[in-house]
């Protein structure tokens, strides 16, 4: 192999690596942000732990965060808790934090 085959594979493995990182940190965020939610619906345990599942899940139904968005909209208001769009995006954007500092401290 000459050095531009092996700066070749250093390159691809870095981002597959790099995007297996945001996936993993994205599905934690869901997840954290889905225990969120639960809390102000006021759900049992068990409750949460489906739920949280639950947005995870959501976040495959189409690309980037207005599915997760939208579930979680719809099914706060649904319990009768007020909450806007803006408060749901900052909740992600404080999980999004969370969710990268659990994985690299190795939770």
């Amino acid at each position: 192999m000459t050095t531009f085959d092996d700066r070749e594979k250093a390159f691809e493995n870095k981002f597959a690596h790099d995007q297996e990182m945001a996936f993993r940190i994205t599905a934690r965020r869901n997840r954290l942000v889905g225990q969120w939610a639960a809390q102000l619906m006021g759900l049992t345990p068990a409750e949460t732990d489906a739920y949280a599942k639950s947005v995870v899940q959501a976040d495959f139904e189409e690309a980037g965060d207005e599915d997760v968005i939208r579930k979680l909209l719809g099914d706060i208001t649904s319990a009768g808790v007020e909450v806007d769009d803006a408060k749901i995006r900052a909740a992600l954007d404080a999980k999004t934090i969370e969710a990268r500092r659990q994985l690299m401290e190795g939770k």
